[in-house]
Parts: structure tokens; sequence; C-alpha cells
């Protein structure tokens, strides 16, 4: 049913296929098997079109041989690129020209008074800060002015850039998966904010961490899901498991990464990046199907999947937001990727969902600032804010 995808360029000799449970010789099993699936999930998981879509044997490892990648288990703190600062300000530079270049006319001199508090107001709802912590960031900066007998506008930058520091940074947790080994993240949103292209650059940033990564195709629907992710494997040189291209059926979705998660326990892969197929909110009955998918996946795990990121677009402004709620409701979302920041000229959409959140948001792991291999950057307040000044 599912073949392993192996980017290495260079022929591996006498590679057999990936042999069904029905044609597997016992003999033929050099490892030992994982749990099977209890037989009442087995209807969850299969469906009419393929009857047999989870293997109780795990391939041979020696079928597709897997590059040995160095984990240290040692969770160390590296120094930013060089370059770090000045390449998200390149990437926020849409957003600094219409945010920062406002504020800048705003806190020019002059007093302080009504007039320039609904300036400012009008400046961060249509930067998409939303209304909640649009009044929270002007609430917040009265106070400062007040208790530091602020008169002149021009001291105001400073004070915002600090107040907003502050509503941003409980969002900037790093993630963490040296927890379990095999660390699966669970990956969806909705159709077209860039979740395959994301899974790419998430399989780059891991891998030069020093881990093993396995990607799983689980993006059954989409017609070219299945030849990007394979193209992002061979880029980065890392195995993809996918449906066989001409096996005549689509996949259930949540077979596929269930193969994925037992061949990463069997492989010993450090973390698992399980694609999922676009879901709109308003579709309950996609909805649905999603549910199912992180069910299944602990059957293979039961504490698994330990990641659930949502990718966000950032141009969708306060629909964003929603797409959180909607989200979360459903998986439980415990991460937050947010992709195209340099195609915006509207930065605030962070500011928004921290404002729906005042008390225990969900982190936001990355943020997209730039179409190459390493703009997926891990999010920083300070970082985020000072590029978005001028």
């Amino acid at each position: 049913m599912f073949n392993f995808f192996k980017s290495k360029k260079k022929p591996v000799e006498s590679t057999p296929e990936v042999a069904s449970e029905s044609e597997l010789p016992p003999e033929d099993t050099t490892e030992a098997a994982p749990e099977a699936m209890p037989e009442e999930v087995t209807p969850e998981i299969v469906s009419e079109a393929v009857p047999e879509v989870v293997s109780e044997t795990i391939p041979e490892v020696e079928a597709v041989p897997i590059p040995e990648l160095v984990n240290t288990g040692e969770t160390q703190s590296k120094p930013k690129p060089a370059g770090f600062a000045s390449k998200l300000r390149q990437g926020l530079s849409r957003a600094r020209q219409n945010f920062g270049n406002q504020l800048s006319g705003l806190f020019g001199g002059g007093k302080i008074d009504e007039d320039l508090y609904e300036e400012l107001e009008t400046i961060l709802l249509t930067s998409d800060t939303g209304v909640d912590a649009t009044n929270l960031l002007l609430e917040n900066l009265r106070k400062r002015v007040k208790r530091e007998n602020l008169t002149d506008a021009a001291e105001l930058k400073v004070a915002l850039q600090d107040i907003l520091v502050e509503l941003l940074d409980p969002l900037a947790r790093p993630l963490d998966t040296t927890a379990q080994t095999p660390f699966v993240i669970m990956i969806t949103g909705v159709n077209g904010v860039g979740k395959t292209t994301s899974i790419g650059k998430l399989a780059n940033y891991f891998k030069l961490q020093g881990k093993s990564v396995l990607l799983a195709a689980g993006d059954t629907f989409r017609a070219a899901a299945r030849e990007q992710l394979m193209a992002w494997g061979e880029r980065n040189d890392i195995t993809v498991i996918a449906q066989e291209s001409d096996s005549g059926a689509k996949s259930d979705p949540a077979a596929v990464i269930f193969d994925a998660v037992n061949s990463a326990k069997a492989r010993r892969i450090d973390i698992v990046l399980a694609d999922t197929a676009g879901r709109l909110t308003t579709q309950l009955h996609l909805m649905e199907e999603i549910k199912k998918v992180k069910r299944v996946i602990r059957k293979a795990i039961p504490d698994a999947p330990h990641e659930v990121l949502l990718v966000l677009d950032a141009n969708t402004g306060q629909n964003a937001v929603t797409q959180v709620k909607a989200f979360d409701e459903a998986l439980g979302v415990t991460g937050l990727v947010l992709t195209k920041l340099d195609g915006t000229a509207k930065g605030g959409v962070i500011a928004a969902i921290a404002g729906q959140y005042p008390v225990n948001p969900p982190a936001l792991r990355f943020i997209g600032v730039g179409e190459g291999l390493d703009d997926l950057r891990p999010f920083d307040a300070r970082d985020f804010v000072e590029a978005l000044f001028d």
C-alpha cells in the first residue's frame, strides 16, 4: 500500500519493494512488529476502496537505507545566525513601511492628548491588531504615560515598543522536541496557507540541529501534495512515507500517518512531521476527518501527537484568529506557524492573536519572513517588534 521514498540519488543495490502483509513471508520479518491496531478501530482507518491500509508488520529497515544522523540528546542554546536581525527586518519591510512609518509620523513630536490616542487607535486597527489587543495596548500606554509623567509624543515610541513586547512575549515559546522519541508533530491548517512548504522548511531546520526526520504524506486529497512533499524530502535528503502513486485509489490519510509513526518507532527516528489535508473551518465533516487522524496517531503512540502545529497565512488578517479558535477547539492546538509575513503590509495579526488569549495563549513557534529554505525562523518578540518599527 505504502512505499518509502528516499531522496538519496546513488543507487541502492537490491532494494526490495515494500510488501503488503499478505505477500510478506513470516521468515522475511527481521524486526519485532509493533503493537497491532485494536480491531475495533480498523473501520476508522480502512476505506472501502482500499481494504487493507494498515499493515501490522513494519517493513524491513534494510529496504530503504537511512543516513546515520547524530543525535546527542542535549538541548543547546544556539546563537542566532549572522544577519538574523537584517533578514527579519527585510522580511517585514512592507509591514514596517505601513505600520512603522505611520507611527513615526505620529510620534514626531507634540503634546500627548486624546487626538493622538485616537490616531494611534486607527493605526493599530488598520494594521490588523484587532480590537482586544488595541484596547489593551492603549490602556497600558495611558498607564505608562501617567506613571512616568510623559508629556511629549516623541517619548511614546519606546513606551509602545516595550508594551507591545510585553503583549507578544508569552507567545514566544521555543519548541522542545527532546521529551519523546519519536516526537510526532501533526501539521494542519486551511487550504493555501503554505502548509507543505512549511513542513519542508521545518525538516531543514530540525536536520540542521542534528535530528533525524521522517515525513508523512498524509494529505491524500490534494493531487500534487504527495509529489510536493517528496520534492522537499529529496531536497533535504529525508525519507518520505506516502501512498503509492499508481495505487488507483486515494488512501486514508490516517492510515498513511499511522504507518509513518510505526516506521519511525522501528527506525528510531527523532521527529515525524505529519502533513494533513487542508480543512475549511466551516465544513464540519472535514474537521471530523482530521480529528480521526489525531485519534489514529494515538493508536501508535498513546501520548502522540506531541505537538499540533497550526499554519496560518499572515495575509488573512483577522480571519487567522477565527482559524486558531476553530482548530484549537477541534484538535487542541499547541503551536502556531505564521507564514508570508514578508507579503503583507499589516503585521499586527500576532498582536491580535495575543489579545484573544490573555491567559495561556498557543505558542507562536515559527514565523515565515521569506521564500528561502532558512526563512522560517523561531519567533522572538523583541526582535519582531524592533524589526517592525523604524
